[in-house]
């Protein structure tokens, strides 16, 4: 029997309702695999172990994709979910699920680039680690004065890291951590330093953490560079004269405070650190040198100088004799006197 004109309309309407169905079904899956729109930068920390569908649905609250299970299915039909990398992550919603997927399977994680200047504390250190997103500052503080011994390197570790984090420039990832940060540092002073000047170090008469300790004073005494091999001089010539070593920048880190000039009452704080009292080089590092402090540190000047004063042009005077250096002192003086206004 042949269909009436009726049936074959209802047929034609039945299928193009089905058409347009799968049409509305078609694009409205197409939809969920496309970026959610313009958005800005968001920073989405994968954890340790987190699978697929958790990722997904950190992202979907986070409205950087639509649905969860769009990221999931892209993650499974890809192969990928064994090799979903923690780390932090820097991402917008107008990236896909597609993309989004494929930069957490290659580990693509957020960096920050961070200079740690020459001459830093470790306090210094940890706050600008904060700042940069890397490490948490009061861990890192906690790791590198308490727990330095903890670290991996080829020269013995002390607890206090101080003068071991080397100043330079890093990309580290976001969110890294304290104790990665700390590592990468010690690390690279480890290649940098201790492997290519190991030699000139066992030949020096000192130890390692006696350079450094050396090339901090330097660091932090030396405005301009060709001073740093003269005032290497005067503090071997001091020590091998069983001299106090009378270093401000050493007075300064007992008090934990940064200043112009060092008052007489300065002079008198009673700490390990303040070469106006105690012989002998501080217990450790008061910052953390570069390079070029560390080789003044290996390769004093060939001089007799014993004392130095600073002249308001940052450079300084330096004399053998006591007698010379009260000279010194007062024509610094001087200077400093016509320099101000």
């Amino acid at each position: 029997m042949e269909p009436t004109d009726k049936q074959r309309t209802g047929r034609w309407v039945l299928l193009s309702l089905s058409v347009l169905a799968l049409l509305l079904a078609a694009g409205w899956l197409w939809w969920q695999f496309q970026p959610v729109g313009q958005g800005s930068l968001r920073l989405v920390k994968v954890e340790p172990g987190m699978n697929a569908r958790q990722i997904g649905q950190k992202l979907q609250r986070q409205g950087i994709i639509r649905r969860a299970w769009a990221f999931e299915w892209v993650v499974r039909v890809k192969g990928w979910s064994g090799r979903l990398q923690p780390g932090t992550y820097e991402l917008r919603p107008s990236m896909s699920p597609l993309q989004i997927a494929r930069l957490i399977a290659e580990g693509q994680v957020a960096t920050s680039w961070v200079t740690i200047p020459e001459g830093y504390t470790v306090r210094q250190i940890a706050a600008l680690m904060q700042e940069r997103g890397i490490a948490d500052r009061e861990e890192f503080l906690r790791l590198a004065t308490q727990e330095g011994d903890t670290f991996s390197a080829s020269f013995p570790l002390p607890k206090n890291l101080e003068g071991y984090l080397f100043p330079n420039t890093y990309r580290l990832p976001r969110g890294t951590g304290a104790r990665a940060a700390i590592q990468n540092m010690i690390s690279l002073l480890e290649r940098e330093v201790y492997q290519k000047y190991r030699a000139e170090i066992e030949q020096s008469g000192f130890t390692f953490h006696q350079i450094l300790t050396i090339a901090s004073m330097i660091e932090r005494e030396a405005k301009v560079s060709q001073d740093r091999p003269l005032i290497s001089a005067v503090i071997r010539n001091r020590l091998q004269r069983d001299m106090k070593l009378e270093i401000d920048a050493t007075v300064l880190y007992a008090l934990g405070t940064h200043k112009s000039r060092v008052l007489y009452r300065d002079l008198e704080v009673d700490s390990d650190y303040n070469t106006y009292r105690r012989k002998g080089l501080p217990p450790g590092p008061i910052a953390n040198p570069g390079l070029a402090c560390i080789e003044a540190a290996l390769r004093p000047a060939q001089v007799d100088y014993l004392y130095y004063v600073a002249r308001p042009d940052g450079s300084h005077i330096f004399t053998r004799t006591l007698h010379e250096h009260r000279v010194a002192i007062a024509r610094a003086r001087a200077e400093r006197a016509r320099a101000t206004p």
